[in-house]
């Protein structure tokens, strides 16, 4: 179910008082490929509930320039909410991952494999509330940007 920031906190405060363990996956999941749906099957595993935080049109054409989204934010928090180990998606306007950890407080904070959490920002703010962060998916092989280029050359 596609949600407000502020219904994605109400739900987190609930679930955190019931006990339940909160993940937090993000990303911008324009074209949506086999490598996402690993990592996000990934996510779900270390939780109980699974909040994806969907990267805005805004935001993704500052990450990946103009052309970019190719498909609306509406349309592509439907398409993951629609996954079955997903349980929240909301958009997300800003392009600080720590304004993100900081509103929703995620137990876990996954990341995909071409990652460490070494060489994550995020994990200093992550401790502020005792988050930790999930290394998850398949090794990097799969990239919206790869497909994007070869459906343009052909």
């Amino acid at each position: 179910m596609v949600h407000s920031l502020a219904a994605i906190q109400e739900i987190v405060a609930s679930s955190r008082a019931a006990g339940t363990t909160v993940v937090l996956a993000e990303g911008c999941f324009d074209v949506l490929h086999v490598g996402h749906v690993r990592y996000l099957e990934d996510a779900r595993r270390h939780g109980d509930l699974l909040i994806v935080s969907l990267n805005s049109d805004r935001t993704i054409t500052e990450l990946k320039g103009p052309g970019r989204p190719l498909v609306p934010e509406d349309e592509r928090a439907e398409v993951i909410a629609a996954l079955r180990c997903v349980d929240h998606v909301f958009i997300f306007d800003s392009s600080s991952s720590r304004e993100l950890l900081a509103a929703v407080e995620p137990d876990i904070y996954a990341k995909g494999t071409d990652y460490t959490p070494e060489g994550l920002i995020e994990r200093e703010g992550l401790h502020e509330f005792r988050g930790r962060i999930v290394i998850v998916g398949d090794e990097k092989t799969h990239e919206s940007t790869t497909m994007v280029r070869k459906l343009q050359t052909k």
